[in-house]
């Protein structure tokens, strides 16, 4: 096999989803997951510095993503529709990782420490949405709080394609995320000014 076979991180990725759904996230070693993999427990630490990481492959890449998209989004486009037209572009290309994607959640939903690298990630993708809104001209206050809902708008919606196995574009999920986040904003500013 050569040293860096581009099907190698995949067969990763899938033995350690088999092993972590068969035997629980803490019952799995690097080792089990590189044999399975048909690599060596050495050769595994080239593609990945721990068994956490073998889950979360080509996150690093999100952020950038998901930034340049937002400074890419319409220049009249309010920064909500902007944050969330950057969710839709971007989570159109998660579409080819949808046979796992349940399989996936399911193994980070069993641990908290992969629970906390989860959220290490989405606080990484919150920020990049927040330093493309400042350089879009929003203020820091808007662009924090816009930032922090597009990302929770977009973790729903995520939820949504995920449990829907693909059936729905991830747009349509976050298009309805989006209407009921506006419906439920918009009732609860009306009730709040009856009171």
């Amino acid at each position: 096999m050569a040293r860096w076979d581009p099907g190698t991180e995949e067969r990763l990725t899938k033995a350690a989803l088999e092993l972590y759904t068969e035997h629980g996230y803490d019952d799995v070693t690097v080792t089990q997951i590189a044999e399975r993999a048909g690599i060596t427990r050495r050769s595994y630490f080239r593609y990945f510095p721990d068994k956490r990481e073998v889950l979360f492959a080509g996150s690093e890449r999100l952020p950038a993503a998901i930034h340049e998209a937002v400074l890419d989004a319409r220049p009249g486009a309010s920064p909500l529709s902007a944050a969330l037209e950057a969710f839709a572009q971007v989570g159109a290309a998660l579409a080819e990782h949808i046979d796992r994607t349940a399989e996936r959640r399911a193994v980070i939903a069993s641990s908290p420490e992969l629970q906390e690298r989860e959220r290490t990630k989405l606080a990484a993708v919150t920020s990049a949405i927040h330093d493309a809104l400042l350089r879009r001209g929003v203020d820091e206050d808007s662009a924090k709080l816009v930032a922090q809902i597009a990302t929770i708008a977009s973790q729903n919606a995520f939820d949504r394609w995920t449990d829907g196995r693909g059936r729905r574009d991830f747009a349509d999920c976050l298009d309805s995320v989006a209407a009921s986040l506006r419906h439920t904003v918009t009732a609860g500013m009306d009730s709040s000014r009856s009171e």
